[in-house]
């Protein structure tokens, strides 16, 4: 289909001149409006404007510009029925063979502070959607282009075929127009149900930050790319990212090298960097099974990796390894001298040594991930039939937040490590119990329904591990309902816990923590998470 004529409205300027250009160069007619008409005349385009070809002005302070027979007949009628084509000829319509287009910012207009109810309606498009809903669906007769990324290949892919684009590069671009139209409702959508009920009576102030929840949650999200298989490989599975992700997260990721992530490894890749970006300190996470493993702080990252490795160095192997820093080459020697078999490494940023050294390790997934500390606006579960959403949780212990329970009161390295070992608990499984000194987990217990069993678990890690948990400090995620998990890290060697507390027995747990002359403080913030 060769490209005759092309109608170009567009919000972003962004390369649309040079684009109008690429396609005068190859003879096609121009027809514009508004801002866009006039750029591309004082470029010395010819140019027709759209109220000229419809024999309208634009009205209605600009609110009706396209919405014309003349233009959407030109757009939606059939080459292959004659009797569209009749119809066309009948009313001296010419056809629209390309329609250039991007909408109204509705976006950006209601994330500037102040923004009126009024001011984001006359954001609102609607002969933008209306034009490239048409064209998409026309895309046997039609290119319709949103995307400035486009222009360039366009106007290749024209030189190289006499003026026409092919009926599959139509069909891509009607695909991702309809993605455009139907991102840009759910933006409108989600701000305006996310409204107070009464904001309409006062168009001219200042409009209410949106609630969390809307009451109608539309949800965009772009395929990056479709997976081997699921969590298990009868399963089929794909990724998908938002399409502008928050800052810091795992959908930032660049992989360097390595075989292609699973399912698995991103889920597990994304709970490791979760944990690892909340320590300012040089930390090491390592994750297996969507669980910490081992995590610990240093005074740099080999230390931190050496520490971390130590807590449970067979759950390690095969597991997923997070730092908050650049990796040099002393932690991949020091990998290797451990023969430690990782899927994924990921970090901010790797040395040119260590990328040479890693190179050798073909299989190993390298992950390069912006470090930023963003988190998502909700997290959303699904079961069956709907969607569970919640604000994130991005509380972090401060020790102003700590409220001493008992007779004894934790020194200020006890603190430190009590702090640690709570912000560790954070990622792990409920039930979580964590055991924690000088910066280093010794035993994790994860996911267990009952509390009293992860204690245990935790212990026997350590003591697999042959490490030693006299002095330790533990995290449990929530309340002991009993004191029967207290009396087992009494027992292990720990000397204070740190918990949320809130159950109908904490005096009765208290009470054990004295009987064993446990440090006990409370958060008020318990950290479940399954």
């Amino acid at each position: 289909m060769k490209i005759q004529q092309a109608l170009i409205s567009v919000s972003d300027k962004k390369g649309v001149l040079e684009f109008a250009q690429g396609l005068a160069t190859q003879g096609v007619k121009l027809l514009s409006t508004g801002g866009t008409a006039r750029l591309l005349r004082d470029a010395g385009l010819a140019v027709t404007e759209i109220g000229d070809y419809t024999g309208f002005p634009e009205m209605l302070d600009g609110r009706v510009k396209t919405l014309h027979p003349k233009v959407h007949g030109g757009i939606l009628a059939r080459r292959d029925l004659p009797e569209h084509l009749a119809t066309l000829q009948m009313h001296n319509i010419p056809t629209i063979d390309l329609v250039c287009v991007n909408l109204y910012p509705f976006k950006e207009t209601v994330a500037k502070p102040g923004v009126t109810l009024a001011d984001a309606i006359e954001n609102i498009d609607i002969g933008g959607p209306t034009m490239v809903r048409s064209s998409a669906k026309n895309y046997a007769g039609v290119a319709i282009v949103t995307d400035p990324a486009d222009y360039a290949p366009l106007l290749k892919e024209m030189q190289e075929n006499g003026g026409a684009l092919k009926l599959a590069t139509r069909f891509e671009l009607s695909k991702k127009a309809f993605a455009h139209t139907a991102r840009y409702d759910s933006m409108i959508a989600n701000w305006l149900t996310g409204q107070p009920e009464g904001v309409e009576t006062a168009l001219e102030s200042p409009a209410p930050v949106p609630g969390i929840f809307p009451e109608c949650l539309q949800l965009v999200f772009d395929r990056a790319e479709t997976l081997r298989y699921g969590e298990n490989p009868h399963q089929q599975a794909a990724f998908y990212r938002e399409p502008q992700p928050v800052a810091g997260s795992i959908a930032a990721y660049q992989q360097l090298q390595g075989k292609e992530l699973s399912y698995n490894n991103i889920a597990d890749s994304d709970a490791a960097w979760e944990c690892v970006k909340t320590f300012p300190e040089p930390t090491c996470v390592i994750v297996k099974h969507a669980n910490p493993c081992g995590v610990a702080i240093g005074g740099n990252l080999l230390q931190a990796y050496e520490k971390a490795f130590k807590t449970d160095s067979t759950s390690a192997f095969g597991g997923i390894i997070a730092f908050n820093g650049e990796v040099g080459e002393d932690i991949v020697n020091a990998m290797s001298e451990r023969k430690h078999f990782v899927e994924v490494l990921i970090a901010p940023a790797f040395t040119t040594a260590a990328r040479t050294l890693l190179a050798a390790k073909q299989n190993l997934r390298v992950l390069a991930v912006p470090l930023a500390h963003g988190y998502h606006t909700l997290e959303l579960k699904r079961v069956g039939g709907g969607l569970l959403a919640q604000t994130p949780d991005s509380f972090n212990v401060k020790p102003e937040d700590l409220k001493v329970v008992t007779q004894k009161a934790p020194t200020p390295a006890q603190i430190e490590d009590l702090m640690f070992a709570y912000r560790v608990a954070k990622f792990v499984k409920s039930n979580a119990i964590v055991f924690c000194a000088n910066g280093m987990t010794l035993g994790v217990g994860a996911g267990q329904m009952s509390r009293v069993d992860s204690t245990r678990i935790a212990s026997v890690k350590a003591q697999n591990a042959g490490l030693s948990l006299a002095g330790a400090v533990v995290a449990s995620d929530a309340f002991f309902p009993f004191r029967d998990g207290v009396d087992v890290l009494a027992e292990a060697g720990a000397t204070a816990v740190i918990k949320p507390g809130g159950s109908l027995r904490d005096e009765e747990v208290i009470a054990a923590a004295d009987e064993h002359g446990l440090a006990m403080v409370f958060t008020g913030a318990r950290h479940f998470r399954h």
